[in-house]
């Protein structure tokens, strides 16, 4: 068993990027090595020791884009956590866990509606649980959202960070797309979330699969990884896109309604791309997050009888159905995944900054 800290070491955003109003000009953010207390724990908390935190987009909005903290600076970033329960509620010490990375409150009328996954006073680490975050040596978290980690052979505990938001953010907004199987299905954007909303939608017994990107390289990889056909949308209109899409359903004999479609790109153009393919009763999840504008006639969505849904992190309780299907191989984690020294996290963010990576970032302590 690892030795409960007297502090917890961290890498803190002390200072996000900020730009001048007036003059344009921009200030560089900081994220600094640093210590921290080790809060006391209260009933039902522990005091989990990071194994590995992945790199998220949402983590890069908060310290490049400008998008605010519920905790303000200076705090520690990182919400998709794997670790071990070194401290706290007897039941959990020893055991390894995935920490979710949106935590309801369990008591309002959205948790008592199943839809505690956009709970208004939810926990989130490396936002609103203080300023405690996943890069980190220790994190301190409610116990009673943790997923066990059982029989995870020899997948490295590390990895398995990714499942607490890009692996269960997809099975999420399946759920939220009610995906049965046999449905039709497009994803925009197969990077970080996406890969794994393309195997997520194949492990539900999705029919076709779609895969829509600009990185014609990770297009072919999601041919061996659950899409059947992927279309390169680099330089093209949506007009040329949706005429590509046509021809496949041309193709397969597939009918041009009921087509269940995530954006997950968060970018104008995917964007732009999903409601231009939202046809007859079919359903578009808002997967990816930009703080763009888009233009659209919302009266399409009455005449195509169609629905435009957003949806938001993954409720706790999915977690074990997630975790089994990546531990049973339903869903590969491993060749999306790459490890990293804590000690990197400056250079890793400019890297996931200027090019979303292939493989997810996960930083494994170092201090």
């Amino acid at each position: 068993m690892a030795a409960v800290p007297d502090k917890i070491q961290t890498w803190q955003m002390v200072q996000p990027y900020s730009k001048n109003k007036e003059t344009g000009e921009k200030t560089k953010g900081r994220i600094e090595r640093t210590e921290i207390p080790v809060p006391e724990l209260g009933p039902g908390d522990v005091l989990v020791e990071v194994a590995g935190c992945g790199v998220c987009h949402t983590d890069l909005g908060y310290f490049y884009d400008g998008v605010p903290t519920v905790s303000k600076p200076p705090l520690t970033l990182g919400h998709e956590i794997s670790g071990t329960v070194v401290a706290g509620d007897d039941a959990w010490i020893g055991k390894e866990v995935l920490i979710p990375a949106v935590m309801p409150c369990r008591k309002c009328y959205l948790c008592k509606t199943r839809r505690g996954n956009r709970c208004l006073d939810q926990k989130m680490p490396g936002n609103s649980i203080g300023i405690y975050g996943g890069f980190s040596s220790h994190i301190p978290v409610p116990s009673i959202d943790l997923c066990e980690v059982k029989n995870r052979g020899d997948m490295p505990l590390e990895n398995l960070s990714v499942v607490a938001d890009a692996g269960t953010t997809p099975f999420q907004a399946a759920k939220r797309a009610q995906l049965d199987v046999g449905d039709n299905v497009i994803v925009i954007g197969v990077g970080g979330v996406g890969q794994y909303m393309v195997q997520t939608a194949k492990a539900l017994g999705a029919g076709c699969v779609i895969a829509i990107d600009i990185n014609q390289d990770r297009l072919d990889k999601m041919l061996n990884y659950g899409a059947d056909f992927a279309v390169n949308s680099m330089g093209k209109s949506t007009k040329d896109v949706a005429g590509e899409v046509k021809g496949i359903r041309k193709k397969l004999g597939l009918p041009g309604f009921g087509w269940k479609i995530f954006e997950i790109s968060g970018t104008r153009p995917g964007q732009e791309t999903a409601l231009a393919l939202l046809s007859f009763t079919g359903k578009l999840m808002v997967v990816g997050f930009g703080m763009q504008k888009v233009e659209y006639s919302i009266s399409r969505l009455m005449a195509f009888d169609a629905e435009l849904i957003g949806t938001w992190g993954c409720l706790p309780e999915y977690y074990p159905q997630v975790l089994s299907m990546v531990l049973s191989g339903k869903i590969d984690i491993n060749p999306f995944v790459q490890t990293r020294p804590m000690s990197t996290i400056v250079e890793a963010f400019e890297e996931a900054h200027s090019q979303s990576p292939d493989q997810r970032i996960v930083l494994v302590p170092d201090f």
